[in-house]
This record gives structure tokens, C-alpha cells and sequence, in this order.
């Protein structure tokens, strides 16, 4: 039943992903430690918490889910669940989990394990910014609004067998069991480490934390006990953090870092790529990708439309793309180009400064405003904010532009009220699965606009909600074409609403030593994940 359930589920399959360099011809080796960097450190590896691109792939590798992908493909696959089976109205998904599988605690995971674990993703008092996925499990608003702690909607006959019941069919149902957030977590651990599970993760994947430095590094060995026969196929991986990225870079070249997470400084992309060692140390692909600027508009002056669309027109996007020395083409609405739903003939807000200042004007602002504009520190962020400063200073807006380590950004952007806007550059939205839904609910929906979310613009428009409701319960197959078209429409409908500025669509670039080796696309996953798992070494 999985299969043909696959096979036609709506958008996934058909997804036009550029591939990147195979490394199929490589004879795969078990063994082997490689080195990984990054210029953040990690807050936190709770998997109903954690959501930046930094620890995403690590969280990946520390927990196990009912669904995955195969790596670097958008192709689901069962994972935790050995088989499953769905409704033919599509409201009800049972599932057949692996027997002997074991957390790394000791303990087998059963059942009531995956009904804790999602649960406790949605509880408001985790204050994880994934509770909306799970919207369509019956009960959902129940445990949400605080008047119950369970999920009505997920059965657990036995200790093998889950039961999901949905309130409305849901086209997404599988991708979302298979994100981070759905990750399963045993319970006496999250207990036990008494409110510091993110430093103390305890699951089922590939790889287990061994140490922590905070400030340091991170050391993750292989799981003797995963339920994959030969995965992961190395046996550690240390994560470096507090590395500038061109230092990181010039560490790699000298054979001292196998991957470099924050990718090659745009500075130094045609440098690199033009060295003979480029096209063995670069890999480069499209990705499913939006840059933009928030404009929360919970604060004044952006609480008015007509200040926000002025924004939108004040902002010359061709500039940033080119201190991107061109890895980015130039958005003009949330969606990205490769994502189904992208509205080709959609232009946007066109780049014309006296247009903006003129409906500044017509807002009550003629002479401008003052406001805050956060950035992630690591370059060329910091020097796009200080691009998107100017601009503003063009149409009279003076913008102190505050550049954070990304977890003080993330942390400003999910406190209502504190931040005006933000360049979410470094960190942008790549998505967690391939469906055009996940560029709304989590950052443009009102389950978003909450404490800890990632919706930095506080926007909840709830005409906009139902829709978007609509529009996912359109599980039947043959109405992909059609579901498609109104997200399409969603998305260019929330642009009059202005609650972004979208700047970029980024390609991924990371660089990696020579001696690594992988099967498709294990650096760069449309799921935004660097595929630890599938990483293997070529020589020692």
C-alpha cells in the first residue's frame, strides 16, 4: 500500500530537483573520522526545538523518525515504521514499527514512545516552533489551546502499532512524519535531564553524542546498535564551532576540515572555483530556497501595509545578488523557483526608490523612520545588511543594523515584539520537505506567530489559514495540478499583504575535502541537511 501511496502522493515524486555530483563510482568504505566546522555554536539538539541550519543535520543523525528520505533525494521511505497503510479517505495512517530497535539508553522503542514524543512537539509548554505541522492529527487544537495534553488522534494498540486519525486529509502527512520535529525521544531521558534534554539527547539514529565543549566542539561516534545494517558508514564526526568561515575554508585546503558547513565565503566562490582543485572540493546545487527580510507587523511603523510595500520597492535585489558574485538569482515572492506552485508570471515589487518614498509619504512617513535591522554575523551577511541599509537610507528609513550570533537572532525573531526586521540570511528558509506548504505554515502562517517560532514577521492572516487548510486537504492525487495552483495563488495573495521582503534564491555551496565520498547528494539534501550518514571516507 506504501508504494502506490508514494508513488502518487501529490508534488514529491515529480519534484524537479538539480542533482549534484554522484559519487556513485566510489567504492563505499566503513570506517573513518572527518571534521566538520561552523562559526555558530549549537543551542540546542532537543529535536522539538532545534531549527537552524547548524544543528538540523545533526539532530538528524541523533534521533530516528517513523519516515525518512533517501539521501538527497525527496523521495520518502519508510524508517522507524517497517510497513504502513493509509485510509482510502486519508485520515487514518497505521503504522508497523521495526522490532528491536533501541534507543541508546539500552531501552527497545515502542509505540507509546512515538505518541510521547509528537505530543510533547506540540505541548505549548516545549515552546518548539514545529507544532504547526501536526495540525491535522484530531485533537490537535485541544492540546494547543491547553484544555488537554494528549492527542486524540494517535493510537497505540500495542507496542508495535501507531494510529494516526486526522481531522481533515492532509498531503503532507508522510513529509511531516519524517522532519525532525516528529523525531522520537524517550521519555525518562527528556525527564531525566530535567529541562536540559537539548544538551543530554538521547534517541535511536545513526550516530550518539559523545562529548560537548559548549564553545568548542561537539564528537558524535557511530550507534553500534542502529537498526541499519552498515549506516552510518563513519565512525565519528567532530563538529568545530567558532570558526570564521575563510579560516575554515584555508584549513580545508590543508587537509584539516572535511566540510566546511558555512559553505565557501562568497568572496573567495570563483577563486576557489576556478583553482584546479575546485571541481573537487566545491559542491554547488539549486536548492529549494527563499532569502527575505522580515517586516514584523506587530511593531510600528510596519503594522501598516503601506509601509511594508514601500520597503518592498526599496530594496535594489540585483545588488545583493551580485555580493553574492551570482549564487543567488533575485525573489520576488515566497516561494522558490523549483518548488511546485512558483508563479512564473508573478513579478513582484518593482526596485523604484521614488515610488517608495511616495507611499511612505501617503503611510504619514514623508521624512522617514528609525528602525532595527538584525543579521546573522557571518559573512557576507553582515555586508548584504549593511547593502539593504543603504537602500533604506535612500527613501529615508535609518536602520541600526544589529549583527547576532544566529541563535540571538533566531531568539530575537521569535519574541514578539523585539525585533522590526530581519535579514534572514545564513539562515533563510530552505525547506523542510518539498512542498510549497512548507514556505507558509511555519514562517507565514499564524501557528507560526508564536513564542520561539519562526514566523519573524508576526503575520496571521486567518482568511489566508483556512486556504492554506483547504488547499492541504487536497490529498487525493488527482488534484495535485489543482492544489498546486491555489498555493501558487496563496503565495502571490500574502506579497499585497507585504509581510516580507523576498530577496534572494540562494544555491548551496559547500566545500568538502577530496577524500570524501558519497552516493548523490549526501552534502546537500533538499530537506536542507548535510547527510552525515551517507558521508564516507575515500582514503585515510
Amino acid at each position: 500500500m506504501f508504494k502506490r501511496w508514494l508513488r502518487h502522493s501529490t508534488i514529491a515524486m515529480a519534484l524537479a530537483f538539480t542533482p549534484l555530483p554522484a559519487f556513485a563510482q566510489d567504492a563505499i568504505k566503513q570506517g573513518g573520522d572527518i571534521v566538520i566546522t561552523y562559526k555558530d555554536d549549537i543551542a540546542t539538539l532537543d529535536p522539538a526545538i532545534g531549527y537552524d541550519w547548524v544543528n538540523w543535520s545533526m539532530i538528524k543523525s541523533l534521533y530516528s523518525r517513523l519516515m525518512d528520505y533517501t539521501p538527497g533525494t525527496p523521495d520518502l521511505i519508510p524508517s522507524l515504521a517497517e510497513s504502513f497503510t493509509v485510509s482510502p479517505d486519508g485520515l487514518t495512517y497505521t503504522f508497523k514499527l521495526r522490532k528491536g530497535v533501541k534507543f541508546t539508553n539500552g531501552r527497545e522503542l515502542v509505540a507509546s514512545d512515538v505518541k510521547y514524543s509528537i505530543e510533547r512537539a506540540v505541548d505549548p509548554k516545549t515552546q518548539g516552533p514545529g507544532a504547526g505541522f501536526f495540525g491535522a492529527i484530531k485533537g490537535f487544537d485541544a492540546v494547543t489551546g491547553g484544555t488537554s495534553t494528549t492527542l486524540d488522534g494517535i493510537a497505540t494498540p500495542d507496542d508495535q502499532t501507531v494510529v494516526f486519525t486526522l481531522s481533515r486529509p492532509d498531503a503532507t502527512f508522510l513529509h511531516v512524519l519524517a522532519i525532525n520535529f516528529a523525531s522520537v525521544v524517550p521519555k525518562e531521558a527528556v525527564e531525566a535531564a530535567a529541562g536540559d534534554f537539548g544538551k543530554k539527547p538521547v534517541g535511536s539514529g545513526t550516530f550518539v553524542l559523545k562529548e560537548w565543549t559548549i564553545g568548542q566542539r561537539l564528537v558524535f561516534e557511530r550507534n553500534p546498535d542502529y537498526f541499519v545494517k552498515d549506516m552510518p558508514h563513519i565512525d565519528k564526526f567532530t563538529v568545530e564551532v567558532g570558526q570564521e568561515p575563510l579560516v575554515a575554508l584555508l584549513r580545508l585546503q590543508k587537509g584539516e576540515v572535511d566540510i566546511a558547513g558555512d559553505g565557501v565565503p562568497p568572496a573567495k566562490f570563483l577563486e576557489i572555483k576556478n583553482s584546479p582543485e575546485g571541481a573537487e572540493i566545491i559542491v554547488d546545487g539549486a536548492q529549494l530556497h527563499t532569502g527575505y527580510i522580515t517586516l514584523n507587523t506587530k511593531v510600528a511603523p510596519f503594522d501598516n501595509v503601506k509601509v511594508r510595500q514601500a520597503l518592498n520597492m526599496a530594496i535594489n535585489k540585483e545588488r545583493i545578488t551580485r555580493i553574492l558574485n551570482g549564487r543567488a538569482t533575485a525573489a520576488n515572492q515566497p516561494l522558490p523557483p523549483l518548488m511546485p506552485g512558483y508563479d512564473k508570471a508573478f513579478t513582484g515589487y518593482a526596485f523604484d526608490v521614488e515610488k517608495a518614498k511616495a507611499l511612505l509619504a501617503e503611510a504619514g512617513f514623508p521624512d522617514g523612520f528609525e528602525t532595527i535591522l538584525y543579521s546573522t554575523n557571518t559573512d557576507p551577511q553582515p555586508r548584504i545588511a549593511q547593502a539593504i541599509q543603504q537602500d533604506l537610507a535612500a527613501v529615508g528609513v535609518k536602520a541600526e543594523v544589529r549583527a547576532l550570533a544566529q541563535a540571538n537572532v533566531i531568539a530575537a525573531g521569535g519574541t514578539e515584539g523585539e525585533a522590526p526586521m530581519i535579514w534572514s540570511g545564513g539562515m533563510a528558509w530552505i525547506a523542510d520537505f518539498p512542498d510549497p506548504s512548507n514556505f507558509y505554515g511555519p514562517i507565514l502562517g499564524c501557528s507560526g506567530a508564536v513564542q520561539g517560532g519562526w514566523n519573524w514577521s508576526w503575520y496571521c492572516n486567518k482568511d489566508l489559514d483556512a486556504r492554506a487548510i483547504a488547499a492541504d486537504s487536497m490529498s487525493d492525487p488527482a488534484k495535485a495540478a489543482e492544489r498546486q495552483a491555489e498555493w501558487g495563488k496563496i503565495f502571490t495573495d500574502i506579497m499585497t499583504d507585504a509581510p516580507w521582503i523576498p530577496l534572494t534564491n540562494e544555491r548551496r555551496v559547500v566545500a568538502k575535502s577530496p577524500r570524501m565520498g558519497g552516493d548523490g547528494n549526501i552534502y546537500i539534501d533538499p530537506t536542507r541537511v548535510i547527510n552525515y550518514d551517507a558521508i564516507f571516507v575515500k582514503d585515510e
